[in-house]
């Protein structure tokens, strides 16, 4: 089983031309609201390519929260909890002509999600082969999940977004840490590490982490493990909006790893569901099923290796 813990939100889409300046008035060309949140995202990524998923995570009573539980249990997902003491998360998403993304969020529930909640809601679940984390809910609650699950033996996938607060105290927990640029270097900037990003990177090994992806976007991905580098080069699509791209790639390669799939077969498995997700507009909406993968890998030329 894969389990996931994390957030669930709901996504105000608000396509524009360009991202907005300090005092300009933009009109917006279209708004649309969609499920999302990285763990909501990631879980749902998860069902819809073939894994058995479990989701641990908390939406208010309203609207947005109703629409999230049903998204998700229409997949077979279950373990979303309803709190009367807070709305649903939310995120406002500017997605500008060229696809790229700002993205702010409003937490609500999700700051429900306490050590207590997760602990109720594990006692439920079999022991996972794989955990996929994120850092949208308490820290402390992904830290205890992280020790708990990890003692347990399940392999540990860190997604450390957003960066906030001192994240070092996870990284002896982490089997797979997944950043995208940003963030590794956020990361970095927090273990005074220097130099160039793929050699600092190394700090990451050095401080716990087993293996680190690097996600670059349109660049592909990095593999680093102690062994040494995999580069992992991009599929060439027409992106129109990049905002489940990364979370797209978690919950793929956490199938990939779950199925027992090598890293390097991980990661382009990912980096083709990924590509696929940035083709379309939205969160969960973008994410592909698990036969669209199977087909864009077949026709499309793969990343060299």
């Amino acid at each position: 089983m894969i389990l996931v813990v994390g957030s669930a939100n709901a996504d105000i889409v608000l396509k524009v031309d360009h991202f907005t300046e300090v005092g300009e008035t933009q009109v917006v060309q279209s708004l649309e609201v969609h499920g999302g949140g990285k763990g909501a995202n990631q879980a749902l990524t998860a069902a819809k390519l073939g894994g058995r998923c479990a989701f641990i995570s908390c939406v208010g009573r309203d609207e947005y929260g109703k629409m999230l539980k049903a998204s998700l249990e229409g997949h077979g997902i279950t373990g979303v909890g309803a709190v009367q003491n807070a709305p649903t998360g939310r995120a406002y998403i500017e997605v500008d002509k060229t696809g790229r993304n700002r993205i702010l969020v409003v937490p609500g529930a999700n700051h429900s999600l306490t050590v207590e909640v997760f602990e109720r809601k594990l006692e439920s679940l079999p022991v996972p082969k794989v955990v996929l984390l994120q850092n949208e809910i308490p820290f402390s609650t992904t830290l205890h999940a992280a020790k708990k699950l990890k003692g347990l033996g399940a392999l540990v996938i860190f997604d450390p977004a957003p960066v906030r607060g001192n994240l070092t105290e996870i990284l002896p927990y982490v089997d797979y840490l997944t950043p995208n640029e940003v963030e590794a270097q956020a990361l970095l900037n927090q273990l005074g590490a220097t130099g160039d990003l793929t050699s600092a990177a190394k700090t990451f090994l050095q401080r716990g982490v087993k293996r680190v992806v690097l996600k670059l976007g349109e660049k592909g991905a990095l593999i680093l493990n102690k062994d040494g580098t995999s580069k992992i080069r991009p599929f060439k699509v027409n992106a129109v909006d990049t905002t489940a791209a990364g979370d797209v790639f978690n919950g793929a390669f956490a199938v990939a790893i779950w199925e027992g799939k090598t890293e390097e077969e991980a990661a382009l498995f990912a980096s083709a569901a990924a590509a696929i997700s940035v083709t379309r507009m939205g969160a969960q909406s973008s994410i592909p099923e698990r036969s669209e993968v199977e087909t864009f890998l077949k026709n499309s030329a793969p990343p060299s290796l």
